[in-house]
């Protein structure tokens, strides 16, 4: 292909995009292909001649998006938003042109020098002190990953890093609440705590971390002569957005010496708002913080956002330092190799900053504020009918609701009424919501957040789900 063939392409590309935006309502939201479909409409072996390039846009209909679930369509309630808007695609474009590696300053000192400026950028909007350095992740998963491996050396004071983990003293604990995200048991697995030294702390009525509850845990540890290491708090759960005690939980990691990781993946997006922040109170006191823009902020997958108090222990953790890799600047300039597990790194920071260009900060505040009222007005309905149940407090996006028809009492009863209301729902491609189980309770989970959910959207979901709920109790 040579630029004029690009250019041609690009172009085409460029409008096709454009026309799936535009007209994705008319798509039904999740894909109702069956297993292997999309395999078998590809040939079972590879071209042996090129230049087919140019027919593939045609294939696109027939051999991609029927197979898309349509994250971006604006009846899309489940699981969390994953909004990628224009800018996005235009910055990840420009990104795969540019095709540069920001492994280390030198290699690209401007992917360094623009991820420095977005970070500290994004930091002020969440209305984070300067005493956090941040760096752009992959997912939160990788970030949680990285505050416990530091957790761990700090406890250990490096000698897991220096002796590998048969260094001999007592099991190191980790602790999370029972609603904490299914990345902080895996990421205790991958650095090399043990299930068995992960303690699940139960939740209250508000499915929040009971710290009454925690501080029993770390006392019986250091009975049983364990070693408390660190506590994973939740702000936004996934289940139901629930926000744990910060402040509290802050107080006794201090106590303790613990390190305290906030994992705020989804609703930390809400804090550029000023009046959700208090809901995060304390995490000022936090060693580590994720939060991803990419689900809710409507910057494109991926760019998560990892804040630590000090990346120096960061650094002296992740940095393995080659003499390939040095250069004359080294100790002038930022080297974000050393702030992760990767070494490669692609110029993530230009997507936030194209969003920032495009909306501002009102901008994505103005968007954020429609969304908080969306949710309240689906929670005002069900609150209102005597048919439904809220099973969680809404502090976010996200409403967590049943529906218990008149003399319905038995779990399992409603548990199958309510599954097959979501599966009508997500069959008929209308719109797209996720069933979950919320302490033994089935439950519908509606997540709104993409771009272009307006109240109408909401309003159709409402209806959708009340003649789903009369149909399927009047069979």
């Amino acid at each position: 292909m040579d630029a004029d063939e690009f250019r041609r392409l690009g172009h085409a590309l460029i409008d096709w995009i454009a026309d799936y935006r535009q007209t994705i309502e008319s798509r039904p939201v999740m894909s109702p292909v069956a297993p292997g479909t999309i395999r078998a409409r590809l040939p079972a072996t590879p071209p042996q001649q090129g230049a087919a390039l140019q027919d593939l846009l045609a294939q696109i209909e027939h051999c991609v998006t029927p197979g898309v679930t349509h994250w971006n369509h604006p009846r899309f309630f489940a699981y969390f938003p994953s909004n990628t808007g224009y800018p996005s695609v235009l910055a990840d474009l420009l990104t795969a042109g540019l095709g540069v590696q920001g492994m280390s300053w030198q290699t690209s000192p401007a992917a360094t020098e623009i991820e420095e400026v977005m970070m500290d950028w994004l930091r002020q909007m969440l209305g984070l002190s300067a005493a956090f350095s941040g760096v752009i992740q992959d997912t939160a998963s990788t970030a949680t990953l990285c505050a416990l491996i530091c957790a761990r050396e700090r406890t250990t004071d490096y000698a897991q890093n220096r002796g590998g983990l048969q260094q001999g003293g007592a099991p190191l604990i980790v602790y999370s609440s029972q609603q904490g995200h299914s990345s902080i048991e895996k990421a205790a697995l991958l650095a090399g705590f043990g299930r068995a030294q992960l303690r699940l702390i139960d939740t209250d009525d508000c499915c929040a971390l009971r710290v009454d509850r925690l501080a029993q845990a770390i006392a019986e540890d250091l009975r049983a002569g364990l070693r408390p290491c660190a506590v994973v708090a939740t702000v936004g759960t996934t289940a139901t957005t629930a926000i744990d005690p910060v402040a509290d939980i802050a107080a006794l990691c201090r106590q303790y010496g613990l390190w305290l990781h906030v994992d705020a993946a989804l609703a930390g997006t809400a804090m550029v708002l000023p009046e959700c922040r208090p809901l995060w109170r304390g995490v000022e006191d936090a060693d580590s913080i994720v939060l991803n823009p990419h689900k809710w902020m409507g910057v494109g997958f991926d760019f998560s956002a990892y804040y630590v108090r000090d990346p120096q222990h960061l650094i002296r953790v992740m940095s393995t330092n080659p003499s390939y890799l040095r250069t004359a600047q080294d100790g002038q300039v930022t080297n974000y190799r050393d702030w992760h597990i990767p070494l490669g790194r692609r110029f993530r920071a230009l997507k936030f900053w194209f969003l920032l260009m495009d909306e501002g900060v009102a901008g994505i505040q103005a968007r954020l504020r429609r969304h908080l009222a969306l949710a309240q007005w689906l929670r005002a309905q069900v609150d209102a009918d005597p048919h439904w149940q809220r099973l969680a407090p809404v502090p976010l996006q996200t409403v967590c609701i049943r529906h218990c028809p008149p003399g319905m009492t038995d779990e399992a009863a409603l548990s199958a009424h309510n599954l097959a209301i979501a599966r009508s729902i997500n069959d008929s491609g209308f719109a797209y919501l996720t069933p979950s189980v919320l302490k033994g309770r089935q439950m519908l989970r509606v997540s709104i957040g993409a771009l272009q959910t307006e109240q109408a959207h909401v309003e159709q979901l409402w209806g959708a789900l009340s003649r789903a709920a009369q149909a399927i109790g009047a069979a």
